[in-house]
């Protein structure tokens, strides 16, 4: 092969590498049909998402999730709980790629630091005030943060560890988030940690944390 066919060649292995690695790297690709609802009693084993429901037995009711006017139950150690609507609890918003959550906060609760692997945050306020914040990631560590009222929006990156805590400590307050995954996942950090099972060697978190075996272990017994 002479040289000027082995550059055209090899000219046209790179480009077909980069197009596939384009293609890769491209967002998912529309879906294919209208929706997909998720079919609970299917026993399949599935890659992502659930299995989809026969279309010709799909309701209404499919689509409708009811309970977010309900008060979450705050008493707990963290004076918060979060009501889910995923597609567990709907099932029409299988492979949609957005689910939703209320929180209630006790008055002082959080809504310990904590990330969600496979989602964005956008959290509105509908009563009363919050504190909250996420870090960015190494080697920087920055903490935004931000005292939220009544109608205030804040976005949390996905991935982030980021909070809420309630600033007042005489009354509840609320919130609505939006996560942009079916299935955003949530990893406390706190309990990561110290809660694991079977636990991190005490001897790890020590050194991790700058503290002392004892105090590792006490704070192990909490989770």
């Amino acid at each position: 092969m002479t040289s000027v066919a082995s550059f055209f060649f090899g000219l046209v292995v790179a480009l077909s590498c980069l197009s596939l690695q384009q293609l890769a790297s491209a967002a998912d690709p529309s879906l294919l049909q209208d929706f997909c609802v998720a079919d609970s009693t299917s026993s399949a084993v599935l890659l992502n998402g659930m299995a989809c429901k026969n279309p010709s037995t799909v309701t209404a009711n499919d689509f409708y999730f009811r309970g977010l006017h309900v008060a979450g139950n705050t008493s707990n150690a963290q004076g918060s709980r979060v009501t889910p609507v995923f597609a567990t609890q709907l099932p029409g918003l299988n492979t949609l790629g957005i689910s939703m959550v209320r929180i209630d906060y006790a008055p002082g609760g959080q809504n310990a630091p904590h990330t969600h692997p496979r989602a964005t945050e956008i959290l509105t306020v509908l009563e009363g005030s919050l504190e909250v914040g996420f870090v960015t990631s190494n080697p920087n560590n920055n903490h935004f943060t931000k005292t939220l009222y009544k109608g205030d929006v804040f976005v949390f990156p996905s991935n982030a560890v980021h909070y809420q805590r309630n600033t007042n400590w005489n009354a509840p307050a609320v919130a609505i988030a939006a996560l942009s995954s079916q299935n955003p996942g949530a990893i406390t950090i706190a309990n990561a940690v110290f809660g694991s099972q079977p636990g991190i060697s005490a001897d790890i978190l020590a050194k991790s944390f700058s503290l002392d075996v004892a105090t590792v272990n006490f704070m192990q017994s909490k989770f």
